[in-house]
C-alpha cells in the first residue's frame, strides 16, 4: 500500500502529568503515551502515516487542555476530538470542552514556536453503558446543533444496541457528520442484529464510522475482522469509512504496523479512489485536516 495514511483514532496521555480516572497498572497500558512515542511507531509502519486524529482518553478539562496544547505543538496531529461532559450552563453546548473550543477558535492555544493552531475537530460522546436511546445524555440536542453549526463531527463510542438511536440523531441533524467509533463492535463478533442496525444507521447520508479497535486476537481473529469489514463496506462504502489504529490501546494485541497490515489484508477489493477515501480522504473531509506535504 503506497497511499499516505491518516490515522483517525489515536490516544495520547501522561497519567503522571494529567491523571485518568480509568487508568490502572493491570490494564497493560503505558503510564504515558506521548506524541514522540506515536511518531516513533508510525515511522516504522509499512505505509507512510501523514497525520493522526487524537481522541481524548478521559473526560476532564485539564486533560482537554493538555491534549489541545500537544496538538498545537505538531502539525502531525491534524485535529483533536474532545470528550463530552455536560454542564448545566445552557450556553455551553460542548459541555466540559467549551472553554477549549472557544480558546482554540480565538487562537489562544498555540505552540510557543511555529504558531501551529490546535484544531478541535469534534466531540466524542462515550456512552457504551448508557441508555439505548441516549435518554440519559443531557444537552444532546444542543451539542448536535453546536457541532453541526461549527462544522465539527459528533463521535459516538457506543454499543450496537444504541445504533438505532444514532440513526435517529443523524436524521434529526442532517448537517452533522455522526461518526461511530469501532463500528460499534468493540471487539465483539458481527452478528445478525449488528448487521441490521448498522445497515439502518448507514441509510442516513451523514452517517460515518471508524474501522478501529477491531484487531484484538492473533491471526486466527482475522476472519472476524474480515466479516465485519465486508458488511461495513457494503452498507457504508469507503467514502464513509476511515481507518483508525486505536493506538496505544491496540498495542495490547498487536504492534502499530501489524494493526495496519492486518486491517489492509481484511479489506474487500478496493479501487484506487476507494482506497484513498478509506485510508485518508474520509478523515480529511470529516475533520478538515490540512493536506500533508
Amino acid at each position: 500500500m503506497s497511499l499516505a495514511v491518516v490515522d483517525a483514532h489515536v490516544h495520547l496521555w501522561d497519567v503522571d502529568a494529567v491523571p485518568l480516572s480509568w487508568w490502572r497498572p493491570d490494564l497493560g497500558l503505558p503510564r504515558a503515551a506521548l506524541l514522540d512515542d506515536l511518531l516513533a511507531v508510525t515511522r516504522m509502519a509499512p505505509s507512510r502515516v501523514a497525520r493522526a486524529i487524537a481522541v481524548q482518553a478521559a473526560d476532564t478539562a485539564e486533560e482537554a487542555e493538555w491534549l489541545a496544547g500537544t496538538a498545537a505543538a505538531s502539525p502531525f496531529l491534524g485535529a483533536v476530538v474532545l470528550q463530552y461532559d455536560a454542564r448545566t450552563d445552557a450556553a455551553a453546548w460542548a459541555g466540559m470542552a467549551q472553554p477549549v473550543i472557544d480558546r482554540t477558535e480565538a487562537g489562544d492555544i498555540r505552540a510557543e514556536a511555529g504558531h501551529i493552531r490546535a484544531r478541535v475537530g469534534g466531540i466524542r460522546l462515550a456512552t457504551p453503558t448508557g441508555a439505548p436511546d441516549f435518554g440519559d445524555v443531557p444537552g444532546l440536542e444542543s451539542l448536535a446543533r453546536g457541532l453541526g453549526a461549527s462544522g465539527r463531527v459528533l463521535e459516538l463510542l457506543i454499543r450496537s444496541e444504541q445504533l438505532p438511536a444514532a440513526a435517529d440523531l443523524a436524521a434529526r441533524h442532517p448537517a452533522l457528520a455522526v461518526v461511530v467509533c469501532h463500528l460499534a463492535l468493540n471487539g465483539e463478533a458481527p452478528d445478525a442484529e449488528w448487521r441490521a442496525v448498522l445497515a439502518a444507521f448507514a441509510r442516513q447520508p451523514n452517517a460515518r464510522a471508524k474501522v478501529s479497535g477491531l484487531v484484538r486476537g492473533g491471526n486466527g481473529d482475522d476472519a472476524r475482522v474480515r466479516t465485519a469489514l465486508a458488511h461495513a463496506f457494503e452498507v457504508l462504502g469507503p467514502e464513509r469509512l476511515m481507518f483508525g489504529s486505536d493506538w496505544p490501546v491496540s498495542a495490547r494485541f498487536a504492534g502499530y504496523g501489524e494493526v495496519l497490515e492486518r486491517t489492509a489484508a481484511a479489506l474487500p477489493a478496493l479501487g484506487a479512489d476507494e482506497s484513498q477515501a478509506f485510508w485518508a480522504g474520509t478523515a480529511n473531509g470529516c475533520y478538515a485536516v490540512a493536506p500533508s506535504d
